[in-house]
């Protein structure tokens, strides 16, 4: 079922669009490897003028990092540096996604956002987007962050496979990225951003994992967007959040 599992959860994309050059962002091109020998590319967007924080941010299930320039644009705007990175298998990244892989990597992908000169190891904060919201909360679960920011992320898989296939008994669904089951023994305040018309990840799974959380925490549900149009249509307001939410913590 895994193989499977995997053709239906992992889009990536090998051909890299846009870099923040693209955008008049300065940046620094990395590589950086894996503790099982994956070699991974990423971007350090470093602000010119004293950052607030530095947000590691664990991407979705499609396209790759050249895809999230627009994240790193408004985030760098109200005062964040921002490491982007590929998973195995997406962008320039070596390797197969998997869910352990991605866990991996983001592991790594930490470590080498420590290593950078600028970075204030206290003021980091790990932002998931969709799939990359269950990527951030098991490396939050490891590595208590500053923060963490769940960007219209679902709580497990099984429950998404309900939701989009319903003639699949959910007993045969592997209880993959199980965010919901996890995210209980958090030890980072949370901020949850969530789109009201997400068709994709309904707004209940922003909710569910919001209610199932420790305190301090933060629910935003965003009207008159969804999923994939979230951050091209309110992507300044998400950032101007973010950063209201990360002084307040």
């Amino acid at each position: 079922m895994r193989p499977l599992l995997n053709a239906l959860l992992y889009f990536p994309s090998r051909r890299i669009e846009h870099s923040p050059a693209d955008a008049g962002l300065a940046y620094r091109d990395l590589w950086f490897e894996t503790d099982d020998g994956e070699r991974l590319r990423g971007w350090w967007v470093k602000r010119r003028a004293p950052a607030l924080g530095h947000v590691l941010l664990c991407h979705g299930n499609a396209g790759n990092v050249g895809d999230r320039v627009v994240h790193a644009s408004v985030l760098t705007a109200v005062g964040f540096d921002v490491l982007l990175f590929d998973y195995r298998g997406y962008g320039h990244s070596s390797g197969t996604p998997g869910e352990q892989g991605t866990y991996r990597d983001a592991h790594a992908a930490l470590a080498c956002l420590r290593r950078q000169p600028e970075v204030d190891c206290s003021r980091v904060l790990y932002l998931g987007e969709s799939l990359g919201g269950a990527v951030a909360t098991e490396l939050a679960l490891a590595h208590p962050p500053a923060g963490l920011v769940l960007l219209s992320a679902f709580t497990s898989v099984r429950e998404m496979g309900r939701v989009h296939y319903a003639m699949i008994p959910a007993a045969l669904v592997p209880d993959a990225y199980p965010s919901l089951r996890l995210i209980g023994a958090l030890r980072a305040p949370l901020l949850v951003l969530h789109g009201e018309d997400d068709a994709i990840v309904p707004v209940e799974h922003g909710r569910a994992l919001f209610d199932a959380a420790p305190d301090p925490k933060r629910l935003c549900i965003v009207p008159g967007v969804g999923h994939n149009d979230i951050v091209s249509l309110a992507g300044q307001f998400l950032a101007e959040e973010i950063a209201s939410w990360a002084r307040q913590e």
